[in-house]
C-alpha cells in the first residue's frame, strides 16, 4: 500500500464512529478542483509505514473504532483487499471513499464483507463526467457498475458531489438525479479553495444556487443534505 498520510482522529468523516483517516496515493481521475493534488499526482514512496500504522491501531483499541480509507483512489492499490482484511482483523470498522471506477475490486470487498460504509463521489451528470474528472474520456459503464454495486450492497453508503461554479449548473443535477435515482443519501459539498488544488481560478457556488440544486435532487434521492 502506498500510504501518504494519517489523520489520527476524526469525529465527522465516519458516521457514528470515532475513526482515523488513512490517505493513499494515486488516482485515475484528475479533477481540477481536487484538494489532494499531491496525493493524486505523486507516485513516490509513501510517508506512513504499514507496520507503524497497525501498531498505532493496536495502541488505540477502545478509543478508535473505525478507519476511513481515502485518497487519491484507494482501489488503485494492488493489495487493498488484503490491507482492509487486516484492518477488519484488528477489530475496526472500515469506511471506503472511492470514485467507483473499480467495480471488480468493490465487488470483491462486498463479497468478503469487508466494508461498513462507502462514500462514492459523483462528479457530474454523465454528459459532463469526463470534463469534470479532468480527462478526455471516462468509461461510464464502470462508473455505473460501481454505483449500482453500492446501491444494492445492503451496506450503508452515501453519494456526494463537490459543487464548483465553473462545472455545475441546474441541468447537471437533473442528470445526476436520474443517474442515482432511488439512492438513500446524497450530499452536495461546496467547493473550497484552500490551495493545493490541481487547477486554479475555481469558485464556490452561492448559497442560493446550492439550495436550488438540493431541491432538484430531492426529486430523485430520499435524503439530500448540503455540507
Amino acid at each position: 500500500m502506498l500510504l501518504k498520510g494519517l489523520n489520527k482522529l476524526t469525529l465527522q468523516d465516519f458516521p457514528d464512529r470515532v475513526a482515523c483517516i488513512l490517505f493513499t496515493g494515486g488516482c485515475d481521475f484528475r479533477c481540477p478542483f481536487c484538494q489532494n493534488a499531491a496525493l493524486v499526482t505523486e507516485f513516490d514512496d509513501g510517508y506512513v509505514d504499514t507496520e507503524e500504522f497497525f501498531s498505532y491501531l493496536n495502541s488505540r483499541k477502545g478509543m478508535l473504532d473505525g478507519v476511513v480509507l481515502t485518497g487519491g483512489e484507494p482501489l488503485l492499490q494492488p493489495d487493498v483487499v488484503d490491507f482492509i482484511k487486516r484492518i477488519k482483523g484488528a477489530g475496526y470498522a472500515v469506511k471506503l471513499d472511492t470514485n467507483g471506477y473499480h467495480p471488480d475490486k468493490l465487488e470483491r470487498l462486498y463479497s468478503e464483507k469487508l466494508l461498513d460504509y462507502v462514500a462514492m463521489d459523483i462528479k457530474n451528470s454523465p454528459e459532463k463526467y469526463a470534463l469534470t474528472a479532468g480527462l478526455n474520456a471516462v468509461d461510464m459503464s464502470r462508473v455505473a457498475a460501481g454505483k449500482d454495486l453500492i446501491m444494492n450492497s445492503g451496506v450503508d453508503y452515501e453519494f456526494r458531489t463537490t459543487v464548483v461554479k465553473e462545472f455545475h449548473e441546474a441541468e447537471d443535477f437533473e442528470g445526476i438525479g436520474q443517474f442515482i435515482r432511488g439512492a438513500e443519501r446524497y450530499f452536495l459539498q461546496r467547493f473550497r479553495d484552500e490551495g493545493g488544488n490541481i487547477a486554479e481560478g475555481l469558485h464556490a457556488p452561492g448559497t442560493d444556487e446550492l439550495s436550488h440544486y438540493a431541491e432538484i435532487m430531492k426529486k430523485y434521492v430520499k435524503n439530500v443534505l448540503i455540507r
